[in-house]
C-alpha cells in the first residue's frame, strides 16, 4: 500500500468534492475539473501552487503542521479527515501515527488473559475484541452466540479458532470484513447492509492511513478488492469516519431483530485492538432477546464443561 498514492488519492478526492461556491469562490463557466482547482486550494491554504501540487502528488514528507492544517481548512475536512491527513504525513515521515507504537506482526492475534477475563465478566451485554484488520479475536459468551453467523456454530470454537464459520474460511480467524463483503449471510444479519459496509471500509481506510506498512491489512484489502466490487468502489472513495458509538440493527438467525447501542473502547495496554460493547435498552424487545441469547450461551457453556470433564 503506497503512501504516496494514498496521499494523492485522498487529497484529489477531497478537492473534487468541494464545489467552488462552498469555498466562497466563483463557479465560473468553463471548469475542466470537478470541485476546486489545485491553484484555488493553494490560494485558500496560503501556499504556493507548486508546493501544494507537490503535496497532492504524494510528496507530503516533511510538511509542517501549520501547512497541513491550512490545507485541511482549505478543503473543509472534518475532524476525522484532518486527523487522517496528519496520519498520512506521519507515516510518510516514518513516525508511528498518533504517537502509538506499532504492534509486532507476531502479536497481532494475541489477546491478553486479563483482557479475556474482563470480557467474560460482562454477562448482560455483548463484548468482543477486534484488531485493525477486522479479525474477531475474542468474545464473551453472549458475543460468541451473537456472532455465530461469523464464527460458526461449533460450541467449542470461538474467535481465533479455525472454526470455518461464515465469513471466516476454514483455518482462518473469523473476520468481520470478509463476512461483510464475501458472505451472503451478512445481508440477512445486517438489515442496514450498505451502512455497515461503508462503516467497515471507513475504519479500514483510517487504519491504512495510520500504518501503510501493515502487510496483513494490505493483503486483506487486495483480497476484498479482487472479490467484491462493492468493497472496491467504497475503498476508492477514500472516505474516513469515526464510528465509536451509536446504535445498530441486526437480525439474528435465532432470536430475530435486535437494536443495540454500541461503544468502542481502546485498551491502553493493547495498541491496535478495540473492545466493542453492545447493550440493549432496558425494557425493550431487544433486552428480552438478549436474555434468550444468554440462555443459549449458558447451555453451550454447560455442554462445553461437561465434555471437558470426560
Amino acid at each position: 500500500m503506497d503512501n504516496r498514492a494514498e496521499v494523492r488519492e485522498f487529497l484529489t478526492t477531497r478537492r473534487a468534492r468541494l464545489a467552488p461556491e462552498r469555498a466562497g469562490l466563483p463557479a465560473g463557466g468553463n471548469r475542466r475539473v470537478a470541485g476546486l482547482r489545485r491553484a484555488e486550494v493553494a490560494m485558500l491554504a496560503g501556499v504556493s501552487v507548486e508546493y501544494y501540487t507537490k503535496i497532492e502528488r504524494g510528496g507530503i514528507r516533511g510538511a509542517s503542521a501549520p501547512v497541513l492544517d491550512a490545507i485541511a481548512t482549505a478543503l473543509q475536512l472534518d475532524d476525522v479527515e484532518r486527523a487522517h491527513l496528519f496520519d498520512l504525513a506521519r507515516a510518510a515521515d516514518g513516525i508511528p501515527a498518533s504517537g502509538r507504537p506499532r504492534r509486532s506482526a507476531t502479536r497481532r492475534d494475541e489477546v491478553r488473559p486479563a483482557l479475556r477475563l474482563a470480557l467474560e465478566s460482562i454477562t448482560h451485554g455483548i463484548a468482543f475484541v477486534r484488531n485493525a484488520q477486522q479479525d474477531l479475536l475474542a468474545a464473551n459468551a453472549l458475543g460468541r452466540v451473537f456472532y455465530s453467523p461469523v464464527i460458526g456454530d461449533d460450541p467449542d470454537a470461538g474467535p481465533g479458532a479455525a472454526s470455518g464459520g461464515s465469513g471466516a474460511g476454514r483455518g482462518r480467524t473469523p473476520n468481520l470484513a470478509r463476512f461483510q463483503f464475501l458472505d451472503p449471510a451478512s445481508r440477512d444479519f445486517y438489515p442496514d447492509w450498505e451502512l455497515f459496509a461503508a462503516m467497515c471500509v471507513d475504519i479500514m481506510r483510517a487504519e491504512a492511513g495510520r500504518n501503510p506498512h501493515d502487510r496483513a491489512l494490505q493483503d486483506l484489502v487486495g483480497e476484498l478488492s479482487t472479490l467484491s466490487p462493492v468493497f472496491r468502489e467504497l475503498w476508492a472513495a477514500h472516505d474516513v469516519r469515526q464510528h465509536g458509538a451509536g446504535t445498530k440493527r441486526f437480525v439474528h438467525p435465532i432470536v430475530g431483530e435486535m437494536t443495540l447501542a454500541f461503544e468502542e473502547l481502546l485498551p491502553s495496554a493493547d495498541p491496535g485492538l478495540a473492545l466493542i460493547l453492545y447493550a440493549a435498552e432496558p425494557g425493550s424487545p431487544t433486552e428480552e432477546r438478549m436474555r434468550l441469547l444468554g440462555a443459549i450461551a449458558a447451555e453451550q457453556d454447560a455442554e462445553r464443561r461437561a465434555r471437558a470433564a470426560l
